[in-house]
């Protein structure tokens, strides 16, 4: 069973791909496969992001779930 990636693991590998290629001296082909990983990350960590909102968006109320409002209803 292949180990889970946790969030901050992924942010991390974010931040380098960017740094990567702000420098701007990978080949195209790199930098290419580089930004593909990069935006699959993003996706990734923006999904991860919305469900623990719609997560923390619940809130205990006399026993009872209560939905609150959303702060990024994107």
């Amino acid at each position: 069973m292949a180990e889970k990636v946790s969030f901050e693991d992924k942010l991390k590998q974010l931040e380098v791909i960017v740094s990567a290629l702000e420098k701007g001296d990978r080949p195209l082909e790199t930098a290419l496969t580089d930004f593909q990983t990069g935006v699959a990350l993003a996706k990734d960590l923006q999904k991860t992001l919305q469900d623990a909102e719609k997560t923390l968006a619940k809130v205990m109320d006399d026993g009872n779930l209560t939905d609150l409002e959303l702060t990024n209803n994107d």
